[in-house]
């Protein structure tokens, strides 16, 4: 995982100024490999529908990752005639090495991207970008198995998708609903932050981008949508399910492990500036019970195991006192772990040493309920002892939860100093600047605004210029009259040009032409 350039916490989500500005607020991107014949059709129909109900300034972005037909002129002569349509070639397959290149040095406040064979219906798109816009959502997603949403495809295809959705909630626990749709939006300032721990480039890149994003708190707005199968599509199911199922290991190994670092793209507690000085806000407490009962139950197996195993060589007594003990100590070790998020090793003994605190309550109360049941009966049953000390492991398990979360592993995030208040100032013309209050922890960025170009890609978290409203009248070529059109972000001296990247590897692996797409 790659998690060296995550530029730091996310400022609070705000409603993009609806003001004129000359950067397009909407980016739409299609991936495209191999597409000469649909691509023509897509973009074509795309513009006209964004040109009829989009209320503000747009861009189509053709990415063509290293296509080897014509492709790339379809793509260039589409940029000639149409002036909101850009054509971006990289020399490397992977839709989602494009998506990243792309999305990272694009200047719109809002990013996403469509198949090229708008198998979505397109009455999708202002709903899917509009929660982005008005800043309510830091993602939104196309949704195929919403109740609500109509699709016609396959049986074999309507299979694959529903298991490596059960695949996803099962192993990744995701709540989102459909991780392949390829019909997804995102804010700009969200993309600058979670990109770089995406480390996928083909086309798991959505699912571990939802995943992380899902996990560090960030809100993804789903929209149901009216979808039809291509039955032309290029796609290697078996190829793409084997990376899928690698991507899935992957990531949950990651998570597991906390070397991904959520809190580098968390959101404050509330958009409201008065919501912002709220602390102690609790945090997580589904995820934490649940995970919680899963290692307790783990931990109560684990426990009567050894239990059984002491039992054979000492009193009842000894070998709840023994088999409570290891378990505990294991039980605190992977709630500390898996349940509570606390990483590394710092406060690891007096997380250990406060767990045996709460052993010590749990063996109080387990062994006064043998000493009560031996009390009422002579020689009791291996059985009648077992079901005992299940009834008494079961209150000291609500109990130990609850002393878990209050005192061993309390979030002290309203205990640390007051966050860093995050002030963004921006105009038609010049750069955004971030500044960090006094106290905080993040420099001052000041970061480059302009054309998509490959040296002048942004670093850091962006905020979204003013929202351009697209002119109501647009000029052109009618009745032998001609007027000079613009591209969006085009320079009066027609600087604006077909960008090129030469994308570079992320890891040594990815410069192999047999990459699969």
């Amino acid at each position: 995982m790659r998690t060296d350039s995550s530029p730091g916490s996310l400022p609070a989500r705000e409603h993009l100024p609806a003001t004129d500005a000359g950067t397009p607020v909407l980016d739409v991107v299609i991936p495209v490999y191999n597409e000469e014949k649909d691509l023509g059709p897509c973009v074509v129909r795309l513009h006209d529908h964004l040109e009829r109900t989009f209320p503000y300034a747009f861009r189509i972005t053709v990415a063509d990752n290293a296509s080897t037909d014509s492709t790339p002129q379809v793509a260039r002569r589409l940029a000639a005639e149409i002036a909101e349509v850009r054509s971006f070639r990289l020399e490397q397959k992977g839709r989602g090495r494009a998506l990243r290149t792309v999305w990272s040095a694009s200047d719109a406040p809002v990013l996403a991207y469509m198949d090229v064979d708008l198998s979505t219906d397109l009455n999708a798109l202002l709903p899917l970008v509009a929660p982005l816009i008005s800043g309510h959502s830091d993602l939104a997603i196309g949704s195929r198995l919403a109740r609500s949403s109509r699709v016609v495809r396959g049986a074999k295809r309507e299979f694959i998708s529903r298991s490596y959705n059960l695949i996803l909630r099962g192993s990744l626990q995701a709540r989102f609903s459909d991780a392949q749709c390829g019909f997804k939006a995102i804010r700009h300032d969200v993309a600058q932050a979670l990109l770089p721990m995406v480390e996928d480039t083909g086309w798991f890149f959505d699912t571990e981008m939802l995943v992380i994003a899902e996990r560090a708190g960030l809100r993804i707005h789903e929209v149901p949508v009216d979808w039809v199968d291509d039955p032309d599509s290029t796609v290697h199911i078996v190829r793409t399910a084997t990376d899928d199922l690698r991507g899935v290991w992957r990531v949950g190994k990651a998570l597991a492990t906390g070397s991904l670092p959520l809190d580098r793209i968390a959101r404050p507690f509330g958009d409201d500036p008065r919501d912002r000085d709220i602390q102690d806000v609790p945090k997580g407490l589904a995820r934490q019970l649940v995970g919680f009962c899963v290692v307790g139950a783990l931990s109560t197996l684990f426990y009567l195991l050894l239990y059984g195993l002491f039992r054979q060589f000492a009193g009842s007594q000894a070998a709840n006192a023994l088999a409570l003990l290891v378990s505990a100590v294991a039980n605190t070790a992977a709630n500390r772990r898996l349940t509570f998020g606390v990483r590394g090793r710092g406060g690891a003994v007096r997380h250990q040493a406060q767990g045996l605190v709460v052993f010590g309550i749990g063996l109080a109360l387990t062994s006064g309920s043998l000493a009560a049941l031996n009390a009422a009966s002579t020689g009791p049953a291996h059985s009648t002892e077992l079901a005992v000390l299940v009834a008494a492991n079961l209150a000291a398990t609500v109990l130990r939860f609850l002393l878990f979360r209050a005192w061993v592993f309390p979030d002290l995030d309203g205990g640390r100093e007051a966050p860093s208040t995050v002030v963004a100032s921006h105009g038609p013309s010049s750069p955004t600047t971030y500044a960090t209050a006094p106290g905080g922890h993040r420099p001052q960025n000041r970061l480059p605004s302009g054309p998509l170009a490959p040296d002048r890609l942004p670093q850091g978290p962006l905020a979204p210029d003013p929202l351009p409203q697209r002119p109501a009248h647009r000029p052109s070529v009618r009745g032998g009259t001609t007027t000079t059109r613009l591209r969006a972000g085009e320079a009066a001296d027609d600087t604006w040009g077909e960008a090129t990247v030469r994308s570079w590897p992320v890891r040594p692996h990815d410069t192999d032409p047999g990459d699969p797409r």
